[in-house]
This record gives C-alpha cells, sequence and structure tokens, in this order.
C-alpha cells in the first residue's frame, strides 16, 4: 500500500514531536491516525532523511535477492527433476 506521506515528510512529522509538539496535535494537524503515529515512530524515530533514504535502499536490493532465490530455486527444482527422469 502506497503512503501518502514520504519518508521525508514522515521523519519531519516526527521531528516536531521530538521537539515537544504533543502527538495529538500532529495527529489532527496531518490528518493521520494515532496508530499510523506510534507505528511510524517505531519504524522511523529517531532517524534522518537519510538514514531512511538508505533503509528504503535496503529494503529494495532485500526485495530483489529475495526474488532472485525464489527463481534460482525454482530453476534448481527443475534441473533436478530433469536430471531424474534421465536416468
Amino acid at each position: 500500500m502506497k503512503s501518502r506521506f514520504t519518508e521525508e515528510q514522515i521523519i519531519k512529522i516526527l521531528k516536531e514531536h521530538e521537539h515537544g509538539k504533543k502527538a495529538a496535535e500532529i495527529v489532527r494537524e496531518n490528518n493521520i491516525s494515532e496508530q499510523t503515529f506510534y507505528r511510524w515512530k517505531s519504524k522511523y524515530g529517531g532517524m534522518e532523511i537519510n538514514e531512511a533514504k538508505r533503509l528504503k535502499q535496503l529494503e529494495e536490493e532485500n526485495r530483489r535477492l529475495k526474488e532472485m532465490v525464489a527463481e534460482l530455486s525454482l530453476d534448481n527444482r527443475i534441473l533436478k527433476d530433469i536430471n531424474s527422469k534421465n536416468f
């Protein structure tokens, strides 16, 4: 699901809370639920914008690597099946 907020925007919102603004006020101003705010806080709390960008890059790389492993596992299984039928 695509968020309507970028990581940079989320971090800026969380920085407001770190600087003393109340969570209820932030939630109301940004039209988000408290659950969303605290989920963001657990994921991005204490991060800087460049760290969030790096996290996103690592998540994308991890997704690609998992996809490659799945494809290679399937290829390996197909080759094993072909090899066992040849004997």
